[in-house]
């Protein structure tokens, strides 16, 4: 028989020294396929493949909604993922145990078949699948460190140092007038010794009195002009607020969380707001591309089965009716505003506008929208010029100047650009 006995006296058979081997490995470590390339073109047209339609569901090397896919070529041969990418199901059918093991593993969850993918496609997929976007952890650490210790060093005085610092100078001021109350009384009766006139006199014994002193006229005008003051701040106050809606937050029709889609699942924008870099809208999302999805997927976190908002799409669909989304972001119709300009060609991201939205379960209104704001962005944002020739000219008219090429020296502060 062969069998070994460890120190504690357990069997350890060959097959069992295996299983531990690989058990206690430090971390999975990948072989891809030689067939598959890893220059940069295919690995960056590989990328676009993957955010186009696997982002949604999958990451590189974690679970998502499906399984972390790289190193699929180690698992299996190249032909076999590009055939279960195109047709899943019918690798499925088929019969074959891993396709089997991977539709049960994650509740018969259906893939989408991606039939129009060409194989220069599927390769560049796989590219990027396996040789994409890889971390390495010392890295990564080094950098949370770095940003860790950036922070504490730029994030200015912290709140606690403040309330010491003036609760300090409070103390300082009650000394300092303890102190002017003694020199005061000092003061008084040295000269209460010297020899003075009756009219000296009474000056130094007089007593003070506050009934006199609250109905001065000096005291009466300097009260009514703290109460104006007051009231004419409250008043100019709430003028500016009029049509400022920071931090609305309205209930919508279904419990939509950006945190899970944006955030954990990191779905890019773009994906529902299709206008956002194409037209002045950004679009509020059909049905449609929800369903694009929540067809397969009905439940949060493989739950059995379909949650009660997701049927509120079902419904949609089915009753033909649109979603009736309450906006958020409602600028007045005498601005003009375009996402196309501000995302496409300035370069601009979704959070400068409208916060941390990947971290948002409830979508509130993060920015005022205020002109004001509008304007300071435009004095402080320096123009993306590269590689774009419609700024040649006006980069050559700024070369004179030391301070960068900024949205204010182009126009950004006329306006007629957003009121026309």
């Amino acid at each position: 028989m062969l069998s070994k006995r460890s120190l504690v006296g357990v069997p350890l058979k060959f097959h069992t020294l295996a299983l531990l081997f690989f058990l206690f490995l430090g971390g999975q470590a990948f072989a891809a396929d030689p067939a598959v390339s890893d220059s940069e073109e295919a690995i960056a047209a590989g990328k676009t493949v993957f955010n186009a339609n696997c982002k949604q569901c999958h990451k590189l090397d974690q679970k998502a909604v499906g399984p972390a896919l790289r190193g699929i070529t180690d698992r299996r041969s190249p032909d076999w993922a590009k055939s279960f990418i195109k047709n899943s199901q019918a690798v499925i059918a088929s019969g074959d145990d891993y396709a089997n093991a991977l539709y049960a593993e994650y509740n018969n969850l259906m893939m989408p078949s991606h039939e129009f993918l060409s194989d220069a496609d599927l390769d560049n997929l796989l590219s990027y699948i396996e040789y994409g976007d890889k971390v390495d952890p010392a890295a990564a650490a080094a950098a949370t460190a770095g940003a860790a210790g950036g922070e504490s060093a730029g994030g200015g005085i912290p709140t606690e140092y403040l309330t010491i610092i003036v609760v300090v100078l409070v103390i300082v001021l009650l000394l300092i007038l303890i102190v002017l109350g003694l020199i005061i009384s000092i003061l008084t009766k040295y000269v209460n010794k010297q020899d003075l006139d009756d009219e000296d006199k009474e000056f130094i014994s007089q007593k003070f009195q506050l009934g006199k002193v609250l109905k001065s006229d000096a005291f009466v005008i300097i009260v009514t002009a703290l109460v104006v003051a007051l009231v004419a701040k409250t008043a100019i106050d709430g003028l500016y607020s009029v049509g400022v809606q920071q931090g609305y937050a309205p209930t919508q029709p279904i419990a939509y969380s950006h945190a899970l889609h944006a955030g954990t699942l990191e779905i890019e924008c773009q994906y529902c707001h299709t206008g956002v870099e194409i037209g002045k809208s950004a679009n509020i999302p059909s049905a449609n591309i929800c369903m694009n999805c929540h067809m397969h997927v009905q439940n949060v976190q493989g739950q059995e089965g379909v949650s009660p908002e997701i049927q509120k799409i079902y419904n949609a669909i089915d009753n033909n009716q649109p979603i009736e989304w309450v906006r958020v972001h409602n600028l007045p119709d005498l601005a003009y505003f375009n996402h196309s300009q501000h995302v496409k060609v300035g370069g601009i991201e979704c959070q400068t506008c409208h916060g941390p939205i990947e971290e948002m379960e409830v979508v509130y209104q993060y920015s005022s929208l205020t002109m004001g704001w509008c304007i300071d962005c435009h004095r402080q944002t320096e123009i993306a010029a590269g590689g774009n020739e419609y700024y040649d000219k006006l980069v050559q008219l700024h070369s004179d100047s030391k301070d960068a090429l900024k949205v204010k020296d182009i126009g950004g502060l006329e306006c007629a650009k957003c009121h026309y």
